[in-house]
């Protein structure tokens, strides 16, 4: 399995042009994961200019889903500022234009919050939480858990129980292994589906996912929640917040996702 780094590699061909290959660790089924071909974009929009270090938003529409293996990388730069610039990113495998993203790229200081509303989740302890994936399937593997060091709520496991809790929820310590910020766009993407607790089966494939990196992470644990608010039409959102172990607001993001219910 490669690390996060190796995994989002990528590799210029020509001016805005990269190669990148997706990796078989990365993913939901036999897809990579939404929001680690997020980061790989990201990684591509940073390497395509030079006046700008951090990612500060992030917003992509999947037109499909791509195979494991290699695919490639366009970069359009839109506007080069000072404070922060914008770029365009498209990932193309076999010739088909499958994921279109717009990133705002910037800097991040070390000021503290001028203000902060949103206070860290609560949490049991994380030796308290249960490591997932909590079971192993054939039908649908989670090599994306593997990957990521995920310790979750026990009380956003009802599904795993096959008793859901009716509430569209899901909490969880992940441990990084990385220091790398753009960890952070598979962070707000990780967590079990949140529509598992309303008794909801397979795949819960992203359509739309916009995320706002806040502030570079300090040491140790982050905690994450995904929550939702509407589920209507065969799709749901997804609301995730980010904390670092200081308590800081790290990322925040939403999605809408397509889902399936068995009646």
């Amino acid at each position: 399995m490669a690390g996060f780094s190796e995994a989002t590699a990528v590799t210029a061909m020509r001016d805005g042009e990269f190669a990148v290959t997706l990796d078989d660790a990365w993913t939901v089924g036999d897809r990579p994961n939404g929001g680690y071909l997020l980061a790989l974009l990201a990684r591509a929009g940073l390497a395509a200019q030079s006046g700008q270090r951090h990612v500060l938003a992030a917003s992509a529409h999947f037109l499909g889903a791509p195979a494991c293996g290699p695919a490639s990388v366009s970069v359009e730069m839109l506007r080069a500022g000072r404070f922060a610039s914008q770029v365009r990113a498209l990932l193309v495998q076999d010739g088909r234009a499958l994921v279109h993203a717009l990133l705002t790229l910037g800097r991040f200081d070390d000021a503290p919050a001028r203000f902060s509303g949103a206070p860290p989740v609560a949490l049991p302890a994380l030796a308290e939480c249960v490591r997932l994936p909590v079971r192993r399937s054939e039908r649908q593997p989670m090599g994306l858990w593997d990957a990521v060091e995920l310790h979750a709520d026990p009380a956003t496991l009802g599904w795993a129980r096959r008793a859901p809790s009716g509430d569209p929820e899901s909490r969880a310590w992940m441990v990084p292994a990385t220091d790398d910020p753009l960890l952070a766009l598979v962070a707000v993407d990780c967590l079990p589906a949140v529509t598992l607790e309303l008794g909801s089966r397979g795949w819960v494939p992203t359509l739309e996912l916009t995320a706002y990196l806040r502030a570079l992470a300090a040491p140790g644990p982050w905690r994450v929640r995904q929550h939702a608010r509407l589920v209507r039409h065969g799709v749901v959102d997804e609301t995730c917040e980010v904390w670092d172990a200081s308590g800081a607001l790290i990322a925040q993001a939403t999605q809408l996702a397509g889902v399936r219910f068995p009646d």
